[in-house]
C-alpha cells in the first residue's frame, strides 16, 4: 500500500463507533395502514444504524450490533462515496443484538 492508496484501512479510536444508517428514507407505513410520505414533517427521530467499527474504549457495541441513536448525536463523514456517522458510545440509546442479556421484552 502505497501513501497515495485512498483504500486505507480506519482504526476507530477511544470510545467512537463508525455506524452505517440503516433506515430507508423513503415512504413508510403507519400501524393503522396510512402511508406516510418521505417528505412529511415529523418530531425528531431515533435511527436505527449498523455499528461497522468500534474503538478500543467501546465496552458495550460490539461489531456488527444494531444501535438506536438520535441523529445529531453523530457526525456524518463521507468515505468512498458512502455517508457514516461517528459518535460516542454514550449517545447510543440501544442495542438489539442476539447476545442481549437483559432485554426490554420487546423484539424487532
Amino acid at each position: 500500500m502505497t501513501e497515495n492508496d485512498p483504500k486505507l484501512p480506519i482504526m476507530m479510536l477511544h470510545d467512537r463507533l463508525l455506524v452505517q444508517d440503516s433506515t430507508d428514507e423513503g415512504d413508510r407505513r403507519s400501524s393503522g395502514g396510512i402511508l406516510i410520505p418521505a417528505t412529511a414533517q415529523v418530531a425528531k427521530r431515533l435511527k436505527w444504524g449498523k455499528v461497522l467499527g468500534a474503538g478500543p474504549s467501546v465496552r458495550n457495541v460490539k461489531v456488527d450490533d444494531r444501535v438506536l441513536y438520535a441523529e445529531e448525536d453523530g457526525h456524518e463523514v463521507e468515505i468512498q462515496t458512502e455517508t457514516y456517522v461517528i459518535m460516542r458510545e454514550r449517545d447510543v440509546h440501544a442495542i438489539a443484538a442476539k447476545r442481549v442479556e437483559v432485554s426490554t421484552g420487546l423484539y424487532l
